[in-house]
């Protein structure tokens, strides 16, 4: 019998999303709800969408390469080992201005959560 604290690694293929990045969830399972943990990878020249997460507070941690963040209209360069922590609601994305992929761990409190996110570049998909 397995244990209620233990979580199996199971298959955690990297997908690539709408956000125009590639997502590898490494932790975000109900029996944890105050918290999520994945790692994304942006490609050279490629900037994210820009959206918010409702409810939800995030933290990039860079684990390689470089990129500017922006949150609420305010940009500022984050390098190996620099974070950033995004309050929920703020709007946000992050270029990756090098020439290598950029990633950066990406933590959420509480967990994310699909219904969270909120494109506020698509006319008519950003809610007030």
């Amino acid at each position: 019998m397995v244990p209620d604290w233990f979580v199996r690694a199971g298959d955690r293929p990297e997908f690539w999303t709408g956000e125009r990045c590639f997502i590898t969830e490494l932790m975000n399972h109900p029996a944890e709800p105050a918290v999520s943990l994945a790692v994304a990878r942006v490609e050279p020249g490629v900037t994210t969408q820009l959206h918010r997460l409702d409810g939800v507070t995030e933290r990039y941690v860079v684990r390689k390469g470089r990129g500017i963040v922006e949150v609420d209209g305010i940009q500022q360069r984050l390098e190996t080992g620099d974070q950033a922590l995004i309050p929920a609601g703020a709007a946000q994305r992050i270029e990756n201005d090098g020439d290598t992929d950029l990633e950066f761990y990406c933590v959420c409190t509480p967990r994310f959560f699909p219904e969270s996110y909120i494109d506020l570049e698509t006319p008519g998909d950003a809610s007030a």
